[in-house]
This record gives structure tokens, sequence and C-alpha cells, in this order.
């Protein structure tokens, strides 16, 4: 297995640590509002890479954080006359209502940076100690000048980082570049612990690296995250643990490219952001997770009414094949047909190459078309029996197909296909077509075979 590693610009042969054992890290939500489109995309990814490794008979500790603490909450929590914890409570519970929708599992743990306190402080303490940072009236800073590796997952020097950076300008920094791994207290009733340093809270990155640490080790197999975290979350969270433990941080970073919405960067001052709660009211959450699944992680995916509905089609055919087959048969052995034990290896393939589920999906609708060919031609039932197999196989690891046929029918529409029917026998074939269509538009499929019209309802 090949995974695009953003440290060394190349693909990699996968080598863990532990043998047949993944520790894996990956950025999770601030929660301070329900999460968004370009959130759910690696959610989903790494959801599924984390799939991937399980059916390849790896043991997987997976690490997702709740950033529960932060500007963006403090804020909200003013707004709406709460408070931090209260906030961060109200939208993790939103979080897994989205999650689970989108068919993310839970994380092997959930970690929250206000429970893991003590173990940011004891961090940000040891840099001090090192001389990696410095405390200014309460705050402590990371000198980025004093790490020499910083700039190697951004492939930049640190000259270009901060002629190319946002910099918020303050004159008590040793650097412009320096960042707050703690930050002091500002008012008496703003959130804050004690510490070494004077009452205050975790910055972001630490957060990560602390948690990181106590939950997989001092290096783990992999960190991942969407493009944006590059710099300077991760690129900090890599100065921060290497600086305070004096090893790699992390073999491989995996990062997945941006979401446009109709072709425009996803912001909100365009008017143009959208939660997934926003999306799901329009379109099934399996849908969205179809989608994200359907491009290359690493590229770049447009956002669009017209792409989402594509999307929706797509899934409902390998449902009809799916419903279509369970009518005739069972799962059986995918290694008793030779197409359809070729496309397994062809599925496995794509997923070695850097989870490639974008090829995946093409894999599932070549199994989608064989399976209908082998409906069409009355094939045997070892052939329908693997294909219908390898769909439950496939959409088990990529986390999708798990409805059943719908196969209730009120006296209505079963008035209908009777009425269809003795329309055919007497060769009034304009008034049973007419009949289909009107059968159509309610989403019941009709399929007329040699054992008499059978249906089921649309996916």
């Amino acid at each position: 297995m090949k995974l695009y590693n953003t440290l060394t610009a190349k693909k990699e042969e996968f080598i863990p640590i532990n043998k047949d054992e993944v520790k894996m890290y990956s950025c999770g939500p601030t929660v301070y509002n329900y999460f968004h489109i370009g959130n759910a995309r690696p959610f989903i990814i790494f959801d599924t890479l984390r799939r991937y490794f399980e059916y390849r008979g790896y043991k997987v500790t997976f690490v997702q954080n709740f950033t529960d603490v932060d500007d963006k909450l403090i804020k909200r929590a003013a707004e709406e006359q709460s408070t931090v914890p209260e906030i961060a409570e109200k939208y993790i519970k939103e979080y897994f209502v989205d999650a689970e929708g989108l068919g993310i599992g839970h994380a092997s743990v959930h970690p929250r940076a206000t429970e893991n306190i003590s173990e940011i402080i004891a961090m940000c303490k040891k840099l001090v100690d090192l001389g990696y940072a410095y405390v200014v009236d309460g705050d402590v800073y990371f000198s980025t000048k004093k790490f020499k590796g910083y700039g190697k997952l951004s492939h930049q020097p640190l000259e270009e980082l901060e002629a190319g950076a946002r910099i918020g300008v303050d004159e008590r920094k040793q650097d412009p570049m320096d960042f707050a791994i703690w930050k002091a207290q500002k008012t008496e009733d703003e959130i804050a612990w004690d510490s070494p340093f004077g009452k205050g809270r975790p910055g972001w990155h630490i957060e990560c690296s602390a948690m990181a640490n106590k939950y997989l080790g001092e290096t783990i197999d992999i960190h991942s995250g969407g493009r944006d975290l590059i710099f300077p979350h991760h690129e900090n969270e890599i100065a921060q643990s290497e600086a305070a433990n004096g090893k790699p941080f992390a073999h491989y970073w995996l990062h997945n490219g941006y979401i446009n919405v109709d072709n425009v960067k996803m912001s909100k001052s365009l008017g143009n952001f959208f939660t997934v709660r926003d999306i799901a009211q329009k379109y099934d959450y399996e849908v969205i997770r179809f989608f994200m699944l359907s491009a290359h992680y690493r590229s770049p995916i447009n956002f669009s009414d017209e792409l989402m509905g594509a999307a929706k089609a797509g899934l409902d055919r390998i449902y009809n094949c799916k419903y279509r087959l369970e009518e005739v048969t069972e799962p059986g052995n995918v290694d008793s047909s030779e197409t359809f034990k070729e496309l397994k290896q062809k599925f496995i393939d794509a997923m070695d190459d850097d989870i490639n589920t974008a090829d995946a999906i093409s894999v599932l609708f070549e199994v989608t078309k064989a399976a209908n060919t082998a409906l069409a031609e009355n094939a045997d039932k070892t052939e329908l029996s693997a294909a219908l197999s390898l769909i439950n196989e496939i959409g088990g690891v990529l986390n999708l197909l798990n409805k059943t046929a719908d196969t209730s029918i009120d006296a209505d529409v079963e008035a209908l296909i009777e009425e269809r029917q003795a329309a055919r026998k007497a060769r009034d074939f304009a008034k049973a077509d007419e009949i289909r269509d009107r059968l159509d538009k309610m989403g019941i499929v009709l399929e007329d075979t040699r054992e008499g019209v059978k249906w089921h309802k649309k996916a």
C-alpha cells in the first residue's frame, strides 16, 4: 500500500511502526457550530482510510480530537449568553448527529482539550525548560527559529513562510513567526486554568501535540487533516512535538484537497458557506458521503446541485442493482466468479494506490454493470451471489449501501400494477406504458421477468 506523504512530497510504501498496527491522529472540529462540508471531507476520507486498514487486517488506534476551548467558543458563548463548556457540549452532540448520518465511525478516542490541560501544561513547561519556548506576561510563545526543521512540512524556508504569513503584530514576541502555546487570561470571567505561567488556556496547536503524545505515543504512523492545516497548524505541531520529544512526530502526513462551491472557493464572506446540516435537508447524508468519495482525496472537489444530483443518481443505480440481486439470491463467494474476483482485486489495487476512492467507486459501477448483465442473461446463482457479495464487501469498506429495500406497497400502487398487467394482456401497450411512467414518478421500479412482474422502490 502506498500513501502520498506531504512531508516527503511523494508516494511511499506504508510501513507501520509496529507490524499489523496503525496509530492515526486526525484533526477534529472546533466545536462552536455545526461542521461544514469542508470539514466533512477529511472526516469522511480518513474514516474510510481507517476502515480500509481494518479491512486489510490492521489493528487501528484512531484519535480525533475536539477543540473545546478557543477564541471562537468564547465569542459564541458571549453571543448566546452561555458558557464555553455549554457551547462545546452542545456542538459535540451535534457533531455526532451529522457524523453518524455521514457514516463516520467513532474514533478510538475523542479527546477534548479541556480534559487534557495537565498534559498540555506539562508540554509547555518542558518546551520552556528546554529553551524552545519563553514566557511573556503569562503568555508562552514557541520560538520557531530555535527549531531547525521549521518549514519542512510546508517545504518552505522560515524566511518565505514569514514573508507570506498573515501575522498579528505583537512586539512582545522575540520573532514575528513565534506562536502562542499558552494564552494568559484576558479578563476575570474568561475561562482559564492555573499554570506555572499564570491563569490561562492552551493555544490551538499545542493541544494536538499533547493529546497525540498521550494517546498514541511520541511517534505515530499517520497524522491527517485538510490542506489548510499544513501551515501553520501541522507545521507547529511538528515543531512542538519534535522539540519536546527529540523524535520524529509522524511518519506519514496526509492532507485532502479543498472544496469549491460552484467553482468558487467556499467562504462565509461570499455567502457560499454550507454546513452539512444545511445540505442534509436537501440530500441524504449517504449521498454526501458518496459524493466525497467519488473524487480522489488530494484533488480539489467542486460542490454543486448538479454534481450532487449526479451523485444521487449514481448511488441509486447501484442500490437498484443490489436490490434486484437480493430478490433472487444471497451473498456467496466472490472467488467463485472470475469476473468478480478480478473486480475485487481491482478495488484493492485502487485503494492501495493512495486510497484512490474515485477509482474504487468506478470499480463499484463496473460491478453493477456486470451484475446487471448477469441478471439480464439469467446467469446461474453462483455468479449472481458473487456479484451481491462483492457489492456488499466494497460497500462495507466505503460504508455505503447499508440500506435495505423498502418493499412496502399500498393498495393504490398494487392496483396500478394489476391495471398495467391487464392492459398488457389486452395489448393496450400505450396504456401500459402510461401506467409504468406514473409508477416511475411515484418511485416504483418495475421489472418484467420470465417469472412475472417484480418491483421495488427507488433507493
